[in-house]
């Protein structure tokens, strides 16, 4: 399983600051059943240790930065030791399969129906990750053309539902072709958007002060969807190559583990009662 894996995400594609590959478990140990998962937390964890899985699958790392300790006092600890008495492994595949072809941003891009896909995002020529079709985030055509309004309406429709919803900025009106996607946290690739000429970017996690920045410049619209449902959709491939390549079962986590819990938008003027 672990070589099946590594030989779909290479780790070598990883970025440098990334951690990916197994983090928990025997290489060589037996996996029947595998769970799907964006986040390692307890929760989607209790969820796989219920469905009997051998193996979880995560985007995201449960151990990104050094620690010196995985003692059971500790969040992450408490999280390894109850895998390691399940005995049940971890493997996490992040920036390697934000890279891959096909990878996250390739799910998201399906979920809109775009074609003609390109990388946002090409890796630097000569680097592990370096290959045709491979880089982070795609650019591609919308089947019909939609304003910025209908499109921030659609992308609420077909991406996995969360508090958060999904947000536009730029003109409501505006005619979008060609639209650029990448699950995750984008705006460092703002001006990649740019320079593509898309009509507008679809990403995760955009910051007030690049935004406006990148708007005031004349840069293409922008939508800001929940980090987890805009790379929820890549389990659902994920799970699929699982199946049909290694025969295993799988199972994929629909538990939204976006932090933002409660979404209330502001009356319309026009909404508010008189005031007595």
């Amino acid at each position: 399983m672990v070589a099946a894996l590594d030989r779909r995400y290479p780790p070598a594609w990883a970025e440098e600051w990334d951690r990916v590959g197994l983090v928990l478990g025997e290489p060589a140990a037996p996996v029947r059943r595998v769970a799907c998962v964006v986040d390692v937390v307890p929760e989607t964890v209790a969820e796989a240790l219920a469905a009997g899985a051998d193996m979880i699958v995560a985007h995201h790392p449960l151990l990104l930065r050094g620690v010196s300790s995985v003692a059971a006092t500790t969040y992450k600890g408490r999280i390894v030791h109850r895998l390691i008495k399940a005995d049940v492994a971890l493997y996490v595949a992040h920036t390697n399969a934000d890279v891959a072809d096909p990878g996250v941003s390739d799910a998201l891009a399906a979920r809109f129906g775009l074609t003609g896909l390109r990388p946002l995002h090409p890796p630097r020529p000569g680097s592990p990750a370096d290959g045709p079709g491979r880089g982070i985030g795609r650019i591609g055509e919308l089947p019909t053309p939609l304003t910025l309004a209908e499109l921030a309406r659609h992308a609420a429709a077909v991406l996995p539902v969360t508090a958060w919803g999904v947000r536009a900025a730029g003109d409501p009106g505006r005619m979008v072709r060609t639209l650029a996607v990448s699950g995750g946290s984008g705006d460092s690739f703002l001006a990649e958007a740019t320079a593509a000429g898309v009509d507008a970017f679809l990403t995760a996690d955009l910051r007030h002060h690049p935004a406006g920045e990148h708007l005031a410049a004349g840069g293409p619209a922008l939508l800001d969807a929940a980090h987890w449902a805009t790379e929820r959709p890549w389990l659902d491939d994920l799970a699929a190559q699982l199946r049909d390549e290694l025969g295993v079962e799988t199972v994929v986590s629909d538990l939204d583990t976006d932090p933002w819990t409660v979404h209330a938008a502001a009356p319309r003027p026009d909404d508010k009662e008189p005031r007595p």
